[in-house]
């Protein structure tokens, strides 16, 4: 099961349930399934549940990750549920590696970078959250059990904006989390994620 914790913009604090054939790993590339509509980019932390729970209080929250990545989100706009337009096929990528949650003494400071086509979109911290990274899991688990493997993406700061087909995404955050590169591409009609 794959969480998408939401901070959009900063101004509302939502989760949303993605579908297991949303995520991809950044080789895939982003299969553009609705190139006649606005489809937006979203970087964000990634942080890795390593161990069930539920009701997890703040204090405890961060023993339940296992590790973080980056991630990124791409939101296709219209009128359906968001979890529908959040949930496409190949529409949360993550990686390019994991980092043990030790190799992060703060999760709640990690800078964030996302280009697209060598132009800076998105330049942020994961300071600049609505709820950071232990209310996320406090929230969450309110809600749903958390089980070892579940992804909770903790949103994305300012800058959300348009990919096409053809446009390369890069996200970033020097040193420890690396460096996301993805390809977006047109969706080729049958094709599975």
């Amino acid at each position: 099961m794959c969480f998408a914790m939401r901070s959009i913009q900063r101004i509302a604090s939502t989760f949303t349930l993605k579908s297991n054939s949303a995520l991809v790993g950044p080789s895939e590339g982003i299969p553009i399934r609705f190139p006649d509509r606005r489809n937006d980019h979203e970087i964000e932390l990634v942080m890795v549940i390593g161990k069930t729970g539920s009701d997890i209080p703040q204090a405890k929250a961060l023993d339940h990750v296992a590790c973080y990545c980056l991630g990124l989100d791409i939101t296709v706009r219209g009128r359906e549920d968001r979890s529908f337009r959040k949930s496409v096929d190949g529409y949360a990528v993550a990686g390019p590696w994991m980092v043990t949650a030790d190799e992060i003494p703060d999760p709640d400071a990690v800078p964030i970078t996302l280009t697209v086509n060598g132009e800076v979109r998105q330049n942020s911290n994961t300071s600049d959250l609505i709820y950071n990274c232990r209310r996320l899991i406090e929230f969450a688990s309110s809600f749903y059990t958390l089980y070892p493997g579940d992804l909770l993406y903790t949103g994305t700061p300012e800058g959300v904006g348009p990919v096409k087909p053809g446009d390369v995404i890069v996200c970033r955050s020097a040193p420890v989390l690396g460096e996301l590169k993805i390809d977006v591409r047109a969706h080729k009609l049958g094709e599975a994620a």
